[in-house]
């Protein structure tokens, strides 16, 4: 049989395997622009066109493709190099982030911009809900996608030295258009080797026996690893700069299962195919355990104990009753505040499971590279990863390796969200590597990240409020509890967040909380965006309201009598010392929100018959972890007389990358286009944390404008030596020094630095410790309307104000906060993983899950306030957790008002919403 198709113009020959999908084929030959993201047809990120028409190519059968020409994101540009100018208007309005999603939405709205006036054009361009109903994207929220297409420019070229706070574009954006970014699978490795994870079908059990002779008699298996091959070490999953912060209780391979889902064995083989079949013929005999589900039955008497026989070397609080961590603390008495109070009110809040859903799911690859003294091998992780320094610090611990002996690169990220903070899948594929002297590749489906990887956590929250008549707080309780399943990663640390700045924001003279993360036999929960913060919020920012209502104040008027203001001491249970409030901007976010108020017309867009309501929510934030978050970054003047910024810190959308190239512009007063940035490669500088945490600005930021600062001062003493003018009288210009009338330019100056053996005045560092902290407020406002027919929500107008300090990047924090909003509306909708009664998930799949499709987020106005930060980097604060805080209760809070029902469970989704209005409307009529 004959088979030939045309791939961007050239001709392909091979035949597709048996049952082979376009993605696969294309991926196959170099096309690496054609992403995974789903493979069940959902996301819409491997689109392609065949024969002009837009096609899921994870759907679309190679062998379909016989004779027929493809297009891919690579093919849209001209073939001298011209961007097609679909590419060039997302590029002009920087409509992405990560980017993963972003060759679909180019090859859609190509091809429907190719039917424009014909017989075809059907109108979808003109109604993109429409349009993109095919397409996901977890990170921007969609507005910048919509400017996208209709040809809004935001991105600037500033002049040199003023980057700072202008709308610089992501300098990796012409490759992500024309979709030549790197992300983790787009490289070619040769003799790569293919891992599968046979996983539990048991949500407690024992492994007796496992029986791996017929896996490794399928054709192409070269290896089965189980818990006997395994390190005896427990470590955790979750990346912390200090391992104690999480409980040691997992191991890569175990003996003992204790969720469905968890990995039991690995096949490695030399196809994936070969893999898959490899783990249906292991035979594992199981000796079924006592399982626990619910958190509250997890920590009584007499429960199943989910991880039995650890002892305190593993840092678990109260093995015996499932607690992995707990924190109890209370200022004055709580008790005598609610002595004092004229109003009490007490409500139990509820938070679900949701997935991160970044649209590139989690896996790795390790290989051996020739060292560079040629003294051996080393191996090299190329991980989606933000933490790559500490995985490196992790897998080193558990395999017994030297630093130098390990490099751990993360490519370009496709989304992360707090879900990459995590050592998933590199602690397996080292083993196997290490094990095999081979190349080996792990990525996990679209199913595994929800039953494989890990979840917010969910919350339940107990609190009581107490207030005067004029509304004075007096006294705040609360009882939290996180389920944090089957493993401890991240559990102590969010849950002993959560009671941090959720507390310290109100001022109340009488605080207790009693908090406590739980083991249960489900699926793991982990790092998620806001850790934590945003379940209590949910709780605490519904019952300031509701208090507020039961006073007969402003909602607005009791936060603002009853919140900390500038320069105040933020008082909670758990005491955090090094947090200051060094810039203040929660006055400036309310006067948005009042004045949104005052002005809004919105209501008159409500369908007749419909409720109408308005609610805040408002949330603070520290802008960093805890303990010490630390970064490393150095600047060099490179030989053609461009810079090189060195720094740890991974990109994923964030938009760090952007921001250290401006803040080096700044400081050495050239363009961006004269800078290069290397990162998250643990060979570029000596450590950094990670990406988390909104440390990318406040952290590595710091050090970079350190570094850059440091630099700029040695330049100038360079060419003061150099041309013998006074050091004052030197000025750096963005290609040369002016040294009072005579132009040196900085090629000249390099060679200058060698010849007067003054190397070192070429570069420098800078070091960021990331503390003292300071902390950023942000306060979100709806104005809905509900259909009491049928429990239809509609959102007229979302306003949110952001106290971001010096805001670096107005387009991208602007990007940042629109990506929160969506996807905490997402949270606050309908997204939830659901279990079963055994903890087995169920929505394992996106069209399961549902997450914020275009036609969902509705348009969101951003205010920035004017503050300028005393600790972060000239005045910035972070912003890329925060704005998903407030979100939830701001809902809520108008869903109260439209409804007169306080919905104290998420999501709130349609039908809970008709059966409240239904209960509501029978109990009046009796």
């Amino acid at each position: 049989m004959s088979f030939e198709l045309h791939v961007n113009g050239r001709p392909f020959d091979t035949e597709p395997r048996g049952g082979q999908c376009l993605r696969t084929y294309l991926r196959e030959r170099g096309w690496f622009g054609v992403k995974k993201g789903c493979d069940a047809g959902d996301c819409g990120a491997c689109t392609v066109h065949v024969d002009g028409e837009p096609v899921h190519s994870c759907l679309y059968p190679a062998v379909r493709a016989e004779g027929r020409s493809v297009t891919t994101v690579e093919g849209l540009a001209s073939r001298d190099g011209e961007l097609h100018p679909v590419q060039q208007r997302f590029l002009d309005a920087q409509g992405y982030q990560c980017g993963f999603c972003t060759a679909g939405f180019l090859m859609t709205t190509a091809a429907l911009e190719a039917e424009r006036d014909s017989a075809h054009d059907d109108g979808k361009l003109d109604d993109l809900p429409r349009a993109f109903k095919g397409n996901l994207c977890r990170c921007t929220g969609y507005r910048a996608i919509e400017d996208a297409v209709r040809g809004v420019r935001h991105t600037e070229r500033p002049c040199a030295g003023q980057a700072v706070g202008r709308n610089v574009g992501a300098p990796a954006g012409p490759q992500v258009v024309t979709g030549t970014a790197r992300y983790t699978f787009d490289v070619e490795v040769p003799g790569l080797l293919h891992m599968k994870l046979l996983r539990s079908p048991h949500p407690h059990a024992r492994i007796v026996a496992i029986d791996t002779a017929a896996a490794l008699r399928v054709p192409g298996v070269v290896a089965v690893l189980t818990h006997e091959d395994a390190p005896a070490t427990l470590y955790s999953s979750a990346r912390h700069e200090h391992p104690t912060e999480d409980p040691d209780d997992t191991r890569v391979l175990d003996d003992v299962v204790r969720y469905v889902g968890q990995r039991v064995a690995a096949v490695v083989a030399d196809s994936e195919r070969a893999a898959e079949e490899g783990c249906r013929r292991i035979e594992v005999t199981y000796e079924e355990l006592p399982y626990v589900i619910d958190p509250e039955e997890a920590m009584r008497p007499g429960a199943p104990v989910v991880h039995a026989g650890k002892g305190p070397e593993a840092r678990i609080a109260r093995v015996e009753n499932n607690v992995a961590g707990e924190v109890h603390g209370e200022i004055g008495s709580v008790e005598a505040g609610f002595a004092e109070a004229d109003v009490v009110y007490e409500e139990t809040f509820r938070t679900q499971r949701v997935q991160h859903a970044s649209l590139e799911t989690h896996g790795c690859v390790a290989y051996f590279e020739p060292k560079e003294d040629g003294s051996g091998e080393r191996l090299t992780v190329r991980s989606s990863t933000q933490t790559p320094f500490l995985t490196r610090r992790a897998l080193c611990a558990l395999h017994g390796l030297p630093e130098d002996e390990v490099r751990v690169v993360a490519g370009r990220v496709g989304g992360g969200f707090g879900g990459k903070q995590e050592m998933l899948t590199e602690d397996v594929v080292t083993l196997a590597a290490l094990r095999l002297r081979r190349p080996v590749k792990l990525e996990y489906t679209r199913a595994e990240q929800f039953y494989g990887a890990t979840t917010r956590h969910p919350f339940t929250i107990g609190i009581k409020v107490g207030a005067r008549k004029d509304g004075t707080l007096t006294a705040v309780r609360m009882r939290v509890v996180s389920n944090t399943g089957a493993y401890g990663n991240h559990g102590p640390a969010v849950m002993f967040h959560s009671v941090g700045e959720s507390f310290a924001v109100y001022r109340a003279p009488h605080k207790k909380v009693d908090a406590y993360s739980v083991y249960t036999n489900v699926v793991p929960a982990g790092a998620f965006r806001g850790y934590g913060l945003g379940q209590v919020t949910f709780a605490v920012e519904s019952v300031m309201d509701e208090l507020a209502r039961r006073l007969g104040m402003d909602p607005l008027v009791f936060r603002e009598k009853n919140v900390i203001g500038p320069g105040e001491a933020m008082h909670s249970p758990i005491g955090e010392e090094d947090l200051h409030i060094a810039s203040y901007g929660l006055d400036q976010c309310l006067s948005v929100v009042r004045k949104a108020i005052a002005e809004d017309r919105s209501t008159e867009e409500a369908p007749e018959g419909w409720l109408v309501g308005q609610g805040t929510g408002m949330a603070m934030i520290a802008t960093g972890p805890p303990g010490g978050h630390y970064a490393d970054a150095r600047v060099s003047l490179l030989q053609d007389g461009t810079y090189d910024v060195a720094v740890g810190t991974a990109e994923f959308g964030n938009g760090t990358t952007t921001v250290h190239q401006q803040i080096t512009a700044g400081a050495l007063n050239t363009t961006e286009d004269r800078l290069t940035v290397r990162q998250s490669d643990t060979d570029v500088v000596r450590h950094d944390t990670g990406a988390f945490g909104s440390a990318g600005t406040v952290v590595a930021g710091k050090a970079v404008l350190l570094a850059a600062t440091s630099l700029a001062e040695r330049l100038r003493t360079l060419a003061a030596r150099h041309t013998g003018v006074a050091r004052h009288l030197c000025v750096l210009g963005a290609e040369s020094v002016d040294c009072a009338g005579r132009t040196v330019t900085l090629k000249e100056l390099y060679e200058a630095g060698h010849a007067l053996g003054a190397t070192d005045e070429l570069a420098a560092d800078g070091h960021w410790g990331g503390s003292p902290r300071s902390v950023a407020f942000n306060a979100q406002w709806f104005r809905l309307a509900v259909d009491p027919a049928t429990g239809e929500v509609r959102i007229l107008r979302s306003v949110h104000a952001a106290d971001a300090g010096k805001v670096m990047n107005p387009m991208q924090c602007r990007g940042q906060v629109e990506g929160g909003v969506a996807q905490a509306l997402g949270a606050t909708l309908f997204e939830t993983v659901r279990v079963d009664d055994r903890g087995e998930v169920t929505t394992a799949a996106f069209r399961r899950y549902r997450l914020p499709q275009y036609a969902d987020v509705p348009r969101t106005e951003v205010h920035f306030t004017e503050t300028s930060d005393a600790i972060g980097p000239l005045g910035a604060k972070s912003m890329s957790e925060s704005p998903f805080n407030p979100v939830a209760p701001a809902f809520a809070n108008a869903l109260r008002d439209a409804t007169g029902i306080r919905f104290t469970e998420l999501p709130v989704t349609r039908d809970r919403v008709w059966l409240a209005l239904d209960r509501k409307a029978r109990s009046a009529g009796r």
